[in-house]
């Protein structure tokens, strides 16, 4: 697994490759629809924009993350959208410049985290790395969205390692947030990297569940950004097979996910 510097550089490079698309579209352009429903392009930055500045809060000032925590449980089923509402209502180059802003700020200041510190979050506390490898996730995530919106190309890359660790690691979530018991097995995790012919794995070799297949449909399966029919990841294993429908990275509660493309 990467180191944290190494992680923090793929989240400003990911950053970068989405404010690349986004950075001189018109003002209406803005109002675009995304495949999540009822979010534009101002929605995805905005969430960005809006969760790089609760880590931010989270890192430096624990004690005003703790206030806001209150907060956002008085509605947990609504917060995270009504927050991207509020953000996606500003002049988009206002909230332009306060997304970069803000997470050029969060990379400063996770890299500068002392080992073994805890950052509280709206799910358990999490390690500098955790941290950045999350926020690495939602850009990468919700730059999908804005990508698909716009028609544009989004090449993967090995940045996306990262986001298949985390994958991996929150396997037995998925199962929890579904209220099913996780497996006691351990699966077997082979992808095969974006560039290159690098094979990434995790789990025992001789695992009966396994799931293989392209690193960069693996983590369009996690972040719930396809349907498993739409994509090139094989299950071994029946436990396996119904990981593969719920499979989920982010915190909160079960995702509805996507809908497959032919039935689109």
């Amino acid at each position: 697994m990467a180191d944290l510097s190494t992680v923090i550089d793929d989240l400003c490079a990911e950053g970068d490759a989405l404010d690349a698309l986004v950075a001189a579209l018109p003002p209406e352009q803005w109002s675009l629809p995304t495949p999540a429903d009822r979010w534009t392009v101002a929605h995805q930055v905005g969430h960005l924009a809006w969760t790089d500045r609760a880590a931010l809060t989270a890192v430096t000032d624990p004690d005003a993350f703790a206030e806001g925590l209150v907060e956002a449980w008085q509605n947990p089923a609504g917060f995270v959208d009504a927050a991207a509402e509020v953000e996606a209502a500003r002049p988009p180059a206002e909230l332009l410049a306060d997304w970069r802003d803000g997470r050029d700020r969060l990379a400063e200041v996770l890299a500068a985290v002392p080992a073994g510190t805890k950052i509280p979050w709206y799910g358990p506390p999490m390690s500098a790395m955790s941290m950045a490898t999350a926020r690495l996730m939602e850009t990468w995530a919700h730059g999908q969205d804005v990508a698909q919106a716009l028609g544009a190309a989004s090449a993967p890359t090995n940045r996306l390692r990262a986001i298949a660790h985390l994958g991996v690691r929150t396997r037995d979530f998925a199962y929890a947030v579904n209220s099913l018991a996780p497996p006691a097995e351990e699966f077997r995790f082979e992808l095969t990297a974006p560039e290159g012919d690098e094979l990434w794995t995790w789990g025992p070799e001789d695992a009966a569940q396994r799931v293989t297949g392209p690193a960069h449909d693996f983590c369009l399966l996690v972040t719930q950004r396809a349907h498993p029919d739409d994509l090139a990841l094989v299950a071994v294993g029946q436990d396996a097979a119904t990981w593969l429908g719920i499979a989920q990275v982010f915190a909160g509660p079960s995702g509805g996910g996507r809908e497959r493309k032919a039935d689109a």
